[in-house]
């Protein structure tokens, strides 16, 4: 299936994918990319789920993994997180869901 992946999502739809959290809320994710200068100009990636409103009308807030990639090249850290599968997006959501526990809402 061509968008079976975050990337081939992407590609087919022209948009970020969404999912219901375990909470019970709306997110749509995307993949963020950052420049460390401190790691000689490395690029790290990770994903970033933006929570939405009850009526999906704004953002509330927002949970995000812990960098899944580092690569020289922008380009690479992009296509290693493309390459997740949607079922694996999901878990990453799931495990920040559980991990904010009782944390207070945004």
């Amino acid at each position: 299936m061509p968008d079976a992946s975050l990337g081939g999502y992407f590609e087919k739809h022209s948009r970020p994918p969404a999912f219901e959290g375990s909470d019970g809320a709306s997110y749509s994710v995307d993949v963020y990319i950052e420049e460390d200068e401190i790691a000689n100009k490395k690029y790290s990636a990770a994903l970033i789920f933006v929570r939405w409103s009850p009526d999906g009308a704004q953002p509330v807030g927002h949970l995000e993994t812990e960098p899944l990639a580092v690569a020289d090249r922008r380009a690479e850290v992009k296509s290693a997180l493309y390459a997740l599968t949607l079922h694996q997006v999901k878990g990453h959501l799931e495990r920040l869901i559980e991990e904010k526990g009782g944390l207070p809402d945004w």
